[in-house]
């Protein structure tokens, strides 16, 4: 009856050895005049085995839920103040560059525009666009890079 409920064997025998436990320390419990000895031990059984269906089933449960909202509880103020001072950096280091370079790598990496859509808005031709990107990046890697 054990392993028909519980169905892990392993378990199951866990529970077995739980319940003779039980009844050894209550078989002073036993009372003839409520039923059986038989009907009171499979009493006994069905409890215990579903009692640890129930509290695998909850650490089953308790496991998913800590490993599904883990990230989410993820402290990312490190992040965020790595991402800052990133973010300072980079600003600061932008003053390195000529005003048709930083303009152009603004236009590129915060305004989220092509290098195709940067040469039309600035009435630049396209190859110019690459090279001044291209330098102020290489200008830009330099200075972040010097210590």
């Amino acid at each position: 009856m054990v392993q028909h409920v519980v169905i892990n064997r392993e378990l199951s025998e866990e529970v077995v050895q739980e319940i003779f436990i039980i009844v050894w320390q209550d078989a002073a419990k036993y009372q003839p005049a409520t039923g059986t000895p038989m009907a009171w031990l499979m009493t006994i059984a069905h409890r215990r085995a579903v009692d640890k269906v129930r509290a695998t089933q909850s650490s089953r449960n308790r496991d998913h839920r800590w490993a599904t909202t883990a990230p989410s509880a993820y402290d990312g103020v490190l992040d965020d103040v790595t991402d800052k001072m990133d973010a300072q950096i980079l600003i600061a280091s932008l003053a390195c560059l000529s005003a048709l370079q930083r303009e152009s790598i603004v236009l590129a990496y915060f305004g989220s525009l092509t290098y195709q859509e940067i040469s039309v808005k600035l009435s630049v031709p396209l190859p110019t666009i690459k090279s001044r990107i291209r330098d102020g990046i290489q200008k830009l890697r330099t200075q972040i890079e010097t210590p």
